[in-house]
């Protein structure tokens, strides 16, 4: 299975940045339990604050994990990472017109009514979109790598 459907298929069970980061996590020996921990505060664009997209925070991850950045690494390193991070949010931009959850989803997730509306307009598929578009954009900048 590709990774974007990967995703997806987890995105059932977990959040939308639990589900990106956990379809690249073997990748790059990170275990299972980690990927989770590690992006569980993300979903609802950051604890549902409905701020960043947490599948685009999950994307900023796993192009971190991709970049190879370590301690003895230089300045060039961070640049090249902040690059193809701001190139990665650019796209995403382009693409839906924002990376900020409010905006992508139409609905406040801390309220009963968002609650509501997110379960009753189904929602969660326009996420799962995300989701997907986010890993498919991730392997195009990973192949480049």
């Amino acid at each position: 299975m590709e990774k974007p459907e990967t995703a997806v298929t987890y995105f059932n069970t977990y959040n939308c940045a639990q589900s990106t980061l956990l379809a690249y996590a073997t990748d790059f020996a990170l275990n299972k339990d980690t990927a989770l921990q590690v992006a569980v505060g993300f979903g609802g664009g950051i604890g549902r604050i409905q701020d960043v997209c947490g599948a685009v925070s999950a994307s900023v991850m796993v192009l971190g994990l991709a970049s190879g950045f370590t301690e003895s690494d230089g300045r060039s390193m961070i640049n090249e990472s902040y690059d193809i991070t701001r190139r990665f949010v650019e796209e995403f931009e382009r693409e839906y017109g924002t990376i900020k959850c409010r905006e992508l989803i139409k609905c406040d997730l801390c309220s009963e009514e968002g609650q509501k509306y997110f379960k009753e307009n189904n929602v969660k598929e326009s996420c799962r979109g995300y989701v997907r578009f986010c890993c498919t954009l991730l392997d195009k900048y990973m192949a480049e790598k």
